[in-house]
């Protein structure tokens, strides 16, 4: 007689097998249209995508797939969400007080190895597992390319909270989190949602430079720094480039006022300023020297050959040479700093790109005091 595994069996079994390739949450959600998926339409027809079109994908029937897994994957009964922390020793991201002369990059993006690269396999290995465990099953992973908003589920599997950035934040490690997702066929026993512990606080709403919090919870992420300078192509709008500071990829500033960030963890009145949340020793996600604070003139003037070596197996590549030297002229705008002046007229005058010139000739006005 086959024994067939119980739903709490199958979960226990997939926990057991994520902390072993690595994954420092696991938890497990139902398949259910969560209230807080019922904000996506209105969220997509109020254009707060921007130009992330793909957050518009429809079934057959034209319903956004994101909306519901009964558009997108109507054979899954359970959603898996595996976490990882990336968070590293290093300073804050985005520093006004640091070196004029370099920008920020978001602390994501400053590993060996593109997270999706890391990620993608070890939730293939679990896969793999649970197929031998559980015998003939569908599944499916993925890392930020499927069909669901991720961090709704990883809610209800116990991961976390949303925060009033949008994040997901849990209590032990903050919100500095990789999340992978695997769909199965089978029903396994679901984790409970925390409680919500953002409170009364706003930091994040507070502290966002381009004002892209339309409210708690809700992003409107054509404003948000990080979609400007990674998905957004062609020129920034001019309201949004004074906000953009130095970021040439990404933003870390709603995270990094977060006070379960903090090394210490409790009433968050009494959280110290300086010092970091838990961290992680994985080699990946080890911070690449160059792309801690890089030198701002530098980026403006990559060569395309120097781009594809440095920014390599990065997800930087993302924003592409055109992007990341947008930014960087943009950021060399915002930097105070006198002495990029005769650069910025060069790109001005000779850039083959007219969005890069018409970058640098807006930050030649902004140093000169224009």
């Amino acid at each position: 007689m086959i024994t067939v595994p119980s739903p709490s069996q199958l979960a226990a079994f997939i926990k057991e097998a994520a902390a072993e390739t690595g994954f420092d949450l696991t938890g497990v959600a139902e398949v259910s249209d969560f209230s807080e998926l019922g904000y996506f339409p209105q969220w997509i027809a109020e254009n707060r995508h921007g130009e992330m079109r793909y957050m518009e994908s429809r079934d057959e029937q034209g319903e956004l797939k994101r909306a519901s897994l009964k558009y997108s994957a109507p054979w899954a009964k359970s959603v898996v969400v595996c976490a990882m922390n990336y968070n590293t020793a290093q300073p804050y991201s985005t520093d006004p007080h640091g070196d004029e002369s370099t920008g920020w990059i978001s602390r994501y993006a400053w590993g060996q190895r593109d997270y999706h690269d890391v990620i993608l396999p070890r939730l293939r290995e679990i896969e793999g597992r649970l197929r031998q465990f559980a015998g003939e099953i569908q599944t499916w992973s993925y890392v930020d390319t499927g069909p669901i908003v991720e961090r709704v589920y990883a809610k209800y599997a116990g991961i976390g909270w949303v925060g009033k950035n949008t994040c997901i934040i849990n209590q032990k490690l903050g919100s500095w989190l990789f999340l992978g997702v695997i769909l199965t066929s089978i029903e396994l026993q679901p984790d409970l949602p925390p409680p919500d512990r953002c409170g009364s606080c706003t930091r994040c709403i507070e502290a966002c430079p381009t004002d892209a919090f339309i409210g708690p919870h809700k992003l409107d992420a054509s404003r948000c720094i990080s979609y400007v300078t990674i998905e957004k192509r062609g020129a920034i709008p001019e309201d949004l480039r004074e906000g953009i500071g130095r970021h040439v990829f990404g933003c870390d500033i709603c995270q990094d006022v977060c006070p379960w960030n903090r090394r210490n963890f409790g009433d968050p009145a009494s959280f110290p300023q300086e010092g970091r949340g838990a961290t992680t020793s994985d080699p990946d996600f080890q911070p690449r020297r160059l792309l801690v604070n890089p030198s701002l003139e530098w980026l403006a003037t990559i060569s395309e050959e120097d781009f594809q070596s440095t920014f390599r197996g990065s997800p930087i590549k993302r924003a592409k040479r055109l992007g990341v030297r947008r930014n960087a002229v943009v950021a060399m705008g915002n930097s105070g700093n006198p002495e990029f002046v005769p650069t910025l007229r060069r790109i001005a005058e000779n850039d083959s790109d007219e969005v890069i010139a018409e970058h640098a000739r807006w930050a030649v006005t902004k140093l000169s005091g224009g």
